[in-house]
C-alpha cells in the first residue's frame, strides 16, 4: 500500500489534506482515485489508513479510517552517528540506515576522515541527505521521517550522544559475539541509542579512548571487518533482531 506524509495539522475532524510533492505523485504518476486506500504518517508517531475522497492539482483529501494498522517503529530509538565516507556513499548509509528503522542519522567529522566538507557543501549535502531519508521513509512504511543532523565534529557529536541512554561502538579489535548479544538485549524499551560509527581509516586510537571515557560500550560485529557502510548497517540488523518484539 501507498504510504505518504502529512503534517498534524493537516488533520481535522476525521480527515487528511496531503499538500505539497506528494500530490503531484498521488495525482499524476500514481494516478489514484477517490474510493482507494492509502497509508499517511503525520512524520511523528502514528500511522492512519485512510481512503481518498477528493483530488485536486494542489491537494488530496483522505477521510481517516478505523481500522488499526501494524507497529513500524523499532521500540528503541536507534542513532547512527557516522563518520563521513567518501564519494557518495552517505546517502547510501542514509538510504539503508532508514529502511532499517534508524531514528536519526548524525554526520560526524573524525580525524581518520578523508572527505573535508565547507560550511557552503555541508549546508546543500544535508539538504539532499534530507530528502534520501524521506523517501526512503515513504518506501519502508515508517511511522517518522528520520532526521538527518548537521555534520558536527567529533567533539560535538560525543556530546550529543552523551544524552543517550546508550552509547554502542562496534570496533574491530573488540571480541566476544556473546557479549554484543547480552549488550543489545539490555537495552530499555522507550530510550536512545546512539551508534557510532567510524570512517574508512577506522577510529583513531584517541577517539576510542574518549568514547570509553563517556561510558561507550565496545562491541563487535563479528570477526570480519567490515566497511564503514556495511559496520552501520550490520549494527542496526543486530539492533532490529534483539530489540523488536
Amino acid at each position: 500500500m501507498f504510504h505518504f506524509f502529512a503534517p498534524s495539522e493537516n488533520a481535522e475532524s476525521g480527515m487528511i489534506t496531503i499538500t505539497g510533492a506528494d500530490v503531484n505523485h498521488i495525482v499524476n504518476v500514481l494516478r489514484l482515485k477517490a474510493g482507494e486506500k492509502i497509508v499517511v504518517s503525520d512524520g511523528q508517531d502514528r500511522d492512519s489508513l485512510c481512503e481518498i475522497t477528493e483530488t485536486a492539482p494542489d491537494f488530496v483529501r483522505c477521510k481517516v479510517l478505523p481500522d488499526e494498522l501494524a507497529e513500524t517503529e523499532c521500540p528503541v530509538r536507534l542513532h547512527l552517528f557516522q563518520g563521513l565516507p567518501k564519494s557518495d556513499k552517505m546517502e547510501w548509509i542514509i538510504q539503508k540506515s532508514v529502511e532499517l528503522g534508524v531514528s536519526s542519522v548524525v554526520p560526524v567529522e573524525m580525524k581518520r576522515c578523508v572527505v573535508k566538507l565547507d560550511e557552503k557543501k555541508k549546508k546543500a549535502k544535508t539538504e539532499r541527505w534530507q530528502r534520501i531519508a524521506e523517501s526512503a521513509a515513504k518506501q519502508s512504511g515508517r511511522r517518522i521521517i528520520p532526521k538527518v543532523e548537521d555534520v558536527l565534529s567529533f567533539s560535538a557529536a560525543l556530546k550529543k550522544a552523551e544524552e543517550m541512554a546508550c552509547l554502542l561502538v562496534p570496533y574491530e579489535n573488540a571480541e566476544n559475539i556473546a557479549a554484543t548479544r547480552a549488550v543489545l538485549s539490555s537495552v530499555e524499551k522507550g530510550s536512545d541509542c546512539a551508534i557510532f560509527i567510524g570512517p574508512e581509516g577506522g577510529f583513531d586510537l584517541a577517539e576510542i579512548d574518549k568514547l570509553r571515557e563517556a561510558g561507550a560500550k565496545i562491541i563487535t560485529l563479528g570477526p570480519r571487518i567490515l566497511r564503514t557502510e556495511t559496520a552501520g548497517m550490520a549494527a542496526l540488523a543486530m539492533c532490529t533482531l534483539m530489540m523488536e518484539e
